[in-house]
């Protein structure tokens, strides 16, 4: 009993990552998830663009000359 403990408290978080990616993968729930996450980045790229234009315009023209 006191190495089923152990064991537990040494890979109980990855077991219940497991079972959790599983349900996900079954359910396609990761498909809404991943979808609220590129929304995210998207708005929050946008965001950072609309509030430091100089700064963009000048990495983006230096990434563009060293093409």
């Amino acid at each position: 009993m006191d190495d089923f403990k152990k064991f537990m408290s040494n890979y109980g978080g990855m077991i219940i990552g497991i079972i959790v990616a599983i349900l996900l993968l079954l359910t396609k729930f990761y498909e809404l998830i991943i979808a609220i996450i590129l929304i995210l980045v998207c708005g929050y790229a946008g965001f950072y663009i609309q509030h430091n234009k100089d700064s963009v315009k000048d990495r983006l023209k230096n990434f563009i000359d060293r093409l």
